[in-house]
């Protein structure tokens, strides 16, 4: 069965930073690009940050861009997220989501697979 578990959400001040872990189980996870995607209150889900299967490529959204980093350890079937320089407007709920793909630089927002979420928080 597969499953993805988010940890590591919270109550942040602004220019805080988190760092949110994806464990994956129930499938293999080198053959995976992984994701993180959020949901704002009252508004659609949109993707923040990609990692391809191998690691080569990793995407952005323009808002996070220099402030977040995504990295994987394919050994622990584990994927991070780490946020600096929190704003408010990044409070959201973040699903981990995964999808197999045959290419190893292939990266995107379109998954198979979801995690239930973790709570982020950014207020003072």
């Amino acid at each position: 069965q597969v499953q993805l578990v988010e940890s590591g959400g919270g109550l942040v001040q602004p220019g805080g930073s988190l760092r949110l872990s994806c464990t994956a189980s129930g499938f293999t996870f080198d053959y995976y690009a992984i994701g993180w995607v959020r949901q704002a209150p009252g508004k659609e889900r949109e993707g923040v940050s990609c990692i391809s299967r191998g690691a080569g490529t990793t995407i952005y959204t323009d808002s996070v861009k220099g402030r977040f980093t995504i990295s994987r350890d394919n050994a622990k079937n584990t994927v991070y997220l780490q946020m600096n320089s929190l704003k408010p407007e990044d409070t959201a709920v973040y699903y981990c989501a995964a999808r197999m793909v045959y290419s190893s630089s292939w990266c995107g927002y379109d998954y198979n697979y979801w995690g239930q979420g973790t709570q982020v928080t950014v207020s003072s």
